[in-house]
């Protein structure tokens, strides 16, 4: 999904049209993780950039999102670009911690 989404909408309040951004990107995740999984692959992983207004987006994590739409009406720019990429993902296995006492 790459789209650019208005901040403002003449009938809707600005904090409505945030939530509107929000749950149209959770939707999108949601729709992509059902996907059926390639053959050696463990899970969807999603490479995700915002920006605000012209600026060049920046790379977050998934989990980020929100607060990154957050700040980008909070620095008065009339639109958010959103871009979500569905990437294939392998699981790495953690190193045993060792206990020095």
């Amino acid at each position: 999904m790459k789209k650019n989404f208005p901040l403002t909408a003449p009938n809707h309040a600005p904090a409505r049209v945030l939530e509107q951004i929000k749950n149209d990107v959770r939707k999108y995740i949601k729709r992509e993780r059902k996907k059926t999984l390639p053959e050696g692959v463990d899970f969807w992983d999603f490479a995700c950039k915002i920006g605000a207004g012209e600026a060049a987006p920046e790379t977050k994590h998934v989990e980020e999102l929100g607060s990154a739409i957050d700040t980008a009406a909070a620095s008065g720019s009339a639109t958010v670009y959103i871009e979500i990429l569905a990437t294939p993902g392998h699981r790495t296995s953690k190193s045993p911690k060792s206990d020095s006492v």
